[in-house]
């Protein structure tokens, strides 16, 4: 369900941005803004607060945000308090974001090495991913799993590439596990 929430409000705000040609102005609006949401907990608990009415919620978001953010992302905002969306705030922001990347062309790769990369690698699976995907750039993120024992992990959006020694190891297991004697 959250999913749901979070594509059909992404959507309209993605359209809006598109309609408006503001998509720049908003993508730079609203990764300002998921970065003072997370910066700021009780912001949050106050519009999620059961006892506080919608206008009371409205009231406070205007006092925070109105002249800081255009008049798109305050109307979006205040579309997310009014339909009691905003415990999804940071999901449909996610979302966003994502589909303006996929529209600017930058893919966002995440890279899992059982070793930290250097420099030199980190810029040829980079190359790599550009000579075989879509994207004219990518938005690269590196991390180490030490349990991977060697090789990588590659996920960019739901699809993933495992050329990691561990799922190379458990698929002999199994196949081994079926052979009977």
């Amino acid at each position: 369900m959250a999913k749901l929430i979070s594509k059909t409000y992404g959507d309209a705000l993605f359209e809006l941005a598109v309609e408006k040609n503001k998509v720049d102005v908003l993508l730079e609006e609203v990764e300002q803004l998921k970065q003072v949401l997370s910066e700021n907990e009780e912001f949050g608990r106050l519009m999620n607060h059961p006892k506080i009415i919608k206008e009371e919620k409205i009231k406070v978001a205007r006092n925070v945000f109105e002249g800081r953010v255009s008049e798109e992302l305050m109307g979006f905002l205040t579309v997310v308090i009014t339909k009691d969306r905003y415990r999804d705030i940071d999901a449909i922001i996610d979302y966003f974001i994502a589909e303006v990347k996929r529209y600017q062309g930058i893919g966002i790769a995440t890279v899992t090495t059982a070793v930290p990369l250097r420099e030199e690698q980190r810029g040829r699976i980079e190359r790599r991913l550009l000579d075989t995907t879509k994207y004219t750039k990518m938005e690269m993120h590196y991390s180490v799993d030490e349990s991977l024992i060697g090789g990588m992990v590659v996920r960019i959006g739901d699809r993933v590439v495992d050329s990691s020694i561990r799922t190379k190891l458990n698929e002999l297991q199994k196949e081994l596990l079926k052979v009977q004697l």
